[in-house]
């Protein structure tokens, strides 16, 4: 897929070049009643909400470079590709955990998808003090399963492979991951910025030669270990959200890899929240409420991706890994059994690892999270993203003394009453 013949949409284009499209007549209604506004406000794309006499679509548009950057950052449009096969396999895992995808156009690199009303971006909900009914249960879910099913596990072994030489071939959003996640936080690269006041934290932790080490080895396990299909970029700002509802959205960083990689991303994003809630408690009064709100998230999330993995385990495990003809088909469940706790107990170490990797890249990489940037006071945002920062080590170089969620919570609230600058 290259670039030639593609054309950027606008919102004075989009009606010509898309409304000859029968589902979105049918859905959206006639070209002529259309009314089109550029919404994307991401690191990477165009995205549309396209309004008619009928109803409402979302138009996603890859660019060919890094947005947040520019043009001088070139990035190939093929993006759209993996994040259409992504979406669909999402769906076929997890039904209704993601927009229904109503059309996708390789060449323009475009997916138009389900308007989701009245969804707000999660991360936004969050620093606005929104509280989601049941998130936590939906989240842990939806990483089980999607997970689960798209491993050895589950799949067959024809059909996993063919999925793996597929995403194998998102290689430039992967080397995004590679450099900006798991290098660069770790020494002064180009793109680096940091808050003013973090000075002293950060040059303690890029002289951290064990951390550093920590580091790479988390590099090693995502490009090197391709046990399932990962969303790659799972965080509050790629969930939309009602107060009971929660859908996930934008996995264009799809590839195969660790486990725990989407687990450990996401809820990294929600510590992240959390220590983040004292920088605007001028605007919205005491957060200690929706900070233990957070936390409880934190828990259920894990609690639940641990409930529903191993009923999965015990009733989808029909791949090539942990067959039923060594363990129950032979009487021997009670092994089938530590061979579950086994291999949830290397997940949760992986995921302890990549969430406090995702802590450090968030707060001195290129890419931020409006959590920390809303507060506009730079010596509490400061004081903030130190304490994140200082537990994102405790967490990459402690996970194996770690025995359980509730002490992760437990060192967030403590950590929260420290000053790590």
């Amino acid at each position: 897929m290259t670039a030639q013949g593609y054309v950027a949409l606008t919102p004075d284009t989009l009606p010509g070049r898309l409304g000859a499209l029968s589902i979105l007549r049918d859905r959206v209604g006639a070209p002529e009643t259309w009314q089109v506004r550029e919404v994307g406000d991401g690191n990477l794309n165009l995205v549309f909400i396209v309004s008619g006499d009928a109803g409402q679509a979302v138009v996603k548009q890859a660019l060919p470079y890094v947005r947040l950057v520019g043009e001088s950052w070139p990035l190939p449009l093929k993006r759209s590709f993996f994040e259409y096969n992504a979406l669909i396999r999402q769906e076929a895992r997890d039904p209704g955990s993601v927009p229904a995808v109503w059309h996708f156009d390789e060449a323009q690199a475009i997916v138009v998808m389900e308007f989701l009303t009245p969804h707000v971006i999660l991360r936004q909900a969050l620093i606005a003090g929104r509280q989601v009914v049941g998130l936590g249960q939906r989240l842990g879910q939806f990483c089980a399963r999607t997970l689960f099913r798209g491993s050895d596990l589950s799949m067959t072994a024809a059909a996993r492979k063919a999925d793996l030489a597929l995403f194998a071939g998102n290689v430039e959003l992967c080397d995004i991951t590679e450099n900006l996640v798991f290098s660069d936080p770790y020494f002064d690269a180009p793109m680096n910025r940091h808050t003013p006041g973090l000075e002293g934290i950060v040059a303690r932790l890029r002289a951290d030669l064990s951390l550093k080490v920590a580091a790479q080895h988390l590099k090693l396990a995502f490009t090197s270990r391709a046990e399932t299909m990962l969303h790659g970029d799972l965080h509050t700002g790629s969930i939309m959200v009602t107060d009971t509802e929660a859908k996930v959205i934008d996995p264009e960083f799809a590839t195969y890899g660790p486990i725990g990689f989407d687990v450990g991303m996401l809820i990294a994003n929600f510590l992240m929240a959390h220590f983040s809630q004292p920088g605007h408690e001028a605007a919205k009064g005491d957060r200690a409420a929706h900070q233990d709100w957070l936390l409880s998230v934190v828990e259920t999330i894990w609690q639940v991706f641990v409930a529903e993995f191993s009923h999965l385990w015990r009733t989808e495990r029909r791949g090539i890994l942990y067959q039923a003809s060594l363990y129950e088909d032979q009487g021997h469940a009670l092994a089938a059994e530590q061979a579950l706790a086994d291999l949830l107990g290397r997940i949760w170490v992986d995921m302890l690892g990549f969430c406090g990797v995702e802590m450090h890249r968030r707060i001195l990489g290129l890419a931020h999270n409006a959590d920390f940037e809303r507060i506009e006071d730079e010596g509490r945002r400061a004081a903030c993203e130190a304490r994140a920062l200082a537990m994102g080590r405790q967490l990459m170089l402690g996970a194996g003394a770690m025995p359980g969620i509730g002490m992760v919570t437990a060192m967030a609230r403590r950590m929260d009453k420290e000053d790590h600058l």
